[in-house]
């Protein structure tokens, strides 16, 4: 258990929980700075990449994420999964392995850790991902070249490298492989190569294919969605264990405790949300949601985009940056 330290409601690497389309009332967990990653895709909510890089070391203090998620716990906050997500990719993260062995010591709720799986190559990142429940790795792309264009990953990451990865992970892996399938339309959604998509998943052998598309407008980047009826289609030559992840389902949800505006802020700069989607992730009453969500407009620190009829929250963003460092 990590030493105590006075209390504090400042969470800076513990957010949530938020409503998942796969894992309920997820508490995230945020391993690395904001857009720091192996990738740059041309579909991240987030915007583009600030810092891209495969240099994995402890990027933020390992005791600091421990303690707020103790916090966490220890303040009866309701959850079903500790996941590691965020900002950033979790795996960049030297600490990672420590981190869900010394999180497996504070809580009995599965860990999962979502991923772009761009590192799996590597030995140590497999080991440190051993003791997960779930893991949730992503493939976006059947080739080098709709892989450059749309997950523009660094340079020391080719397509082979990051296949060889995922098929290694599942060979040692003993738990539950989710693989995350994202198409963009007029890019990744034609049938040749979602053909080649389904050829490469038969050598992964994941236990469950979930297939996605952009559901929110990205922050930079030409991406748009793939029509549900399309998904659909595609999703049957997946065969059975696949299924198609598409808006975040409605949850009747019951307060269960207040929050304060920081809450609320921690939640949007990971996952912009709506009203409905920030007082159900924070089990608050809706109208101490909108209290907050007005006072952080007020501040100059959220804006709104409209999505097919639903005002969604979004921090204000970051000036991109090209900034890439070397292996």
């Amino acid at each position: 258990m990590p030493q105590l330290r006075e209390k504090t409601n400042s969470f800076h690497y513990v957010f949530g929980p938020v409503l998942s389309r796969r894992l309920g009332r997820s508490l995230g967990i945020d391993l690395v700075p904001f857009k720091t990653c192996t990738y740059d895709c041309i579909y991240c909510q987030l915007g583009r990449t600030t810092l891209k890089t495969v240099l994995r070391k402890e990027y933020v203090p390992l005791e600091a994420v421990l303690h707020e998620l103790h916090q966490k716990i220890t303040a009866n906050t309701v959850f079903d999964y500790i996941t590691l997500a965020g900002s950033g990719e979790p795996t960049l993260h030297s600490g990672i392995g420590r981190f869900i062995r010394e999180a497996r010591k504070l809580s009995d709720k599965p860990i999962a850790v979502i991923t772009n799986g761009s590192l799996l190559w590597d030995a140590a990142v497999r080991n440190d991902l051993a003791a997960a429940d779930v893991v949730i790795p992503s493939l976006d792309a059947a080739s080098e070249s709709t892989f450059s264009q749309v997950n523009r990953p660094h340079d020391a990451i080719s397509f082979a490298r990051m296949l060889e990865g995922l098929i290694a992970f599942r060979s040692e892996f003993p738990n539950r492989i989710w693989l995350e399938i994202l198409l963009v339309d007029g890019i990744t959604s034609t049938e040749s190569e979602v053909n080649a998509l389904v050829q490469i998943v038969q050598k992964i052998k994941p236990d469950r294919v979930q297939l996605t598309t952009v559901t929110r407008p990205p922050a930079a980047g030409p991406a748009r969605p793939v029509p549900r009826e399309l998904l659909d289609r595609f999703a049957a030559m997946f065969g059975e264990n696949t299924e198609v992840l598409a808006a975040i389902p409605k949850h009747e949800t019951t307060p269960v405790g207040t929050a304060s505006k920081d809450d609320v802020l921690a939640v949007v700069q990971r996952h912009p949300c709506s009203l409905d989607d920030i007082a159900g992730s924070l089990g608050i009453p809706l109208e101490e949601a909108t209290r907050h969500v007005e006072t952080l407009l007020h501040d100059c620190l959220l804006t709104t985009y409209v999505l097919d009829g639903v005002v969604m929250f979004v921090p204000l963003r970051r000036e991109p940056s090209d900034n890439t460092t070397k292996p």
